[in-house]
């Protein structure tokens, strides 16, 4: 009787979350990243050669993802500069001291700031670090799971093979033993005729 192979259990599927949130969390790093080298790159720029101009609030920040809005005159030309820090009951229609780089008038923060977006800069050091610490747990989530199956799929080709091998050993006894007897059956028949 051949005996039947039970085939192994599959191994687990890793969710597709974890990947995800490898990808994200890795993209979020890289772009705050980008974000607060771009503000220090345009900090080290105005603190280089500062040119004090007077600007003007048209905008202030009503929620939903607006924010406020200083024009003002550099160069001869007129520019516009968005989520600055503006200070508490600013107004529309209200001054602003400015300082902008000498070669780039776009690089513009309040006057007294370090950084045109502070904000930013605090949001950049805040979540670089916890989206680095997410992608370094997914990723040893991921490279952990990638372990446990292929340890697991080494065990299953070792159980299968082991398996085949008893069953074809199983199915080929009756015939070894039946060789076994039919030798014995011709030795002593033989020797029983030279008696």
């Amino acid at each position: 009787m051949r005996s039947a192979i039970v085939p192994p259990p599959s191994s687990p599927r890793l969710g597709r979350g974890w990947y995800v949130t490898a990808v994200l969390s890795a993209v979020l790093a890289v772009g705050m990243c980008l974000l607060g080298w771009r503000q220090a790159e345009q900090a080290d720029r105005i603190g280089a050669h500062p040119v004090r101009v007077e600007g003007v609030v048209t905008q202030l920040p009503t929620g939903g993802g607006s924010y406020s809005t200083v024009s003002y005159q550099a160069l001869s030309q007129h520019h516009t500069a968005t989520a600055l820090p503006l200070a508490e009951g600013a107004k529309v229609g209200d001054a602003v001291c400015l300082e902008h780089a000498a070669d780039d008038p776009g690089a513009v923060r309040i006057c007294g700031d370090t950084y045109p977006q502070p904000v930013g800069v605090g949001l950049a050091r805040f979540s670089v670090p916890v989206a680095v610490l997410l992608f370094a747990v997914c990723m040893l989530r991921i490279r952990r799971h990638r372990r446990a199956v292929a340890v697991r799929s080494g065990e299953n080709r070792f159980a299968t093979t082991v398996a085949m091998a008893t069953g074809a050993l199983a199915d080929g006894m009756p015939a070894i033993t039946q060789g076994k007897r039919s030798r014995r059956r011709r030795r002593a028949g033989g020797r029983r005729a030279l008696h």
